[in-house]
């Protein structure tokens, strides 16, 4: 999926894990990369229904009371949030008679409510189930719908 967008014309693709690899966050860096741009795409595989614990820390450092959420806290207000996340799991391992008993959808409600705090436009997510055991074949299928998920993305700024 990375390789989908990383060459797109106006995506930064950064990644954190490569960035921070000592999970030491620049948070004024991390601030001044939003107000650059009118979205952001957090992507990553869903582990235990949520982010590596690098977007986790991302999240609680970055996006401040008093900078993205609170009275004063308007940094980020209308820019565009979207998750896009790979799952182990196939459509009918998610959902009320599945194996993990919701839906990703409802699994994601913590990041669209932080997206609804910090005054953001939730997105509809972009999943890709059974990542695992994906051809090579629906695999690129995938990631070309993911980069015209993205794109469109941008068109919508």
């Amino acid at each position: 999926m990375a390789d989908a967008v990383r060459d797109v014309e106006g995506v930064t693709f950064h990644d954190l894990y490569e960035t921070y690899p000592d999970m030491l966050i620049d948070v004024r860096f991390e601030q001044e990369q939003l107000l650059a741009h009118e979205a952001v795409v957090f992507q990553h595989p869903f582990y235990w229904y949520s982010a590596p614990s690098l977007i986790k820390e991302w999240l609680d450092l970055v996006l401040t009371h008093g900078w993205a959420y609170g009275d004063k806290g308007h940094a980020v207000d209308g820019k565009l949030w979207m998750q896009a996340i790979t799952s182990g799991g196939g459509d009918d391992s998610y959902g009320p008679s599945g194996h993990n008993r919701f839906t990703i959808g409802e699994l994601l409600r913590p990041f669209e409510a932080t997206a609804h705090l910090c005054r953001m436009r939730w997105r509809e997510p972009f999943v890709m189930r059974s990542s695992h055991m994906r051809t090579p074949e629906l695999m690129a299928e995938c990631a070309r719908t993911y980069r015209a998920r993205v794109l469109g993305l941008m068109r919508e700024e």
